[in-house]
């Protein structure tokens, strides 16, 4: 399997998070996401909050820096 990401920095909010993770395997970045937005943005664990972040990973290594369209959003 290829490396893939999440980047907050796609999904702008008023806490303005740059984080960004990356793993060779969804099951070790699936981890390290759901900590993350449990510990910094309050979520609760749980199979629907998984199922999301799941959803918003994508192949390759996070950007350095986020593009204009995600700034927008």
């Amino acid at each position: 399997m290829s490396r893939q990401y999440i980047d907050c920095r796609d999904y702008p909010s008023t806490m303005n998070c740059s984080v960004a993770l990356s793993a060779d395997n969804d099951k070790e970045l699936l981890e390290a996401a759901v900590q993350h937005a449990v510990a910094v943005h309050g979520h609760s664990d749980s199979p629907e909050l998984r199922k999301q972040l799941v959803s918003m990973f994508k192949p390759g290594t996070p950007p350095l820096q986020v593009t204009a369209q995600a700034k927008a959003a």
